[in-house]
């Protein structure tokens, strides 16, 4: 089982598909195709947002994914927010982080975890037909 941290306003970002009409659909579209690729894969996924929290979607477990937000408003709050969790985490190297952001790449791959680009993730849920 892998143990994967989303960044998921880069990931959400990263595809040019209207998202920033409706900020509060797309981390729903994502939360549901995360939920898909967690029952197909058994994979145990995080996904961290920043901004506001979108209607009905509290911070906790919502059926398989675990859904984090920002501390803080501003620049790079869910990336410290992602930071935190890799720090705090028993076995960093066995996380993976899925962003492209360069500076969070290299915050938490100094604290030992590994990454994967927001596109190649996308990738990877399309193959799983999440």
């Amino acid at each position: 089982m892998a143990r994967t941290v989303i960044d998921g306003m880069n990931v959400i970002g990263s595809r040019a598909d209207g998202w920033w009409r409706d900020r509060d659909a797309a981390a729903w579209r994502l939360l549901r195709r995360l939920q898909d690729a967690a029952t197909r894969s058994g994979d145990a996924l995080t996904l961290v947002l920043d901004g506001r929290p979108p209607a009905d979607l509290a911070e906790g477990e919502h059926d398989g994914v675990e859904v984090r937000y920002a501390r803080r408003r501003g620049r790079d709050a869910a990336d410290d927010r992602i930071v935190e969790l890799v720090a705090a985490d028993s076995d960093p190297a066995s996380l993976r982080v899925v962003t492209s952001d360069r500076d969070l790449v290299g915050r938490v791959t100094a604290l030992g975890a590994t990454t994967e680009g927001a596109g190649t993730f996308l990738r990877r849920l399309d193959d799983l037909g999440a």
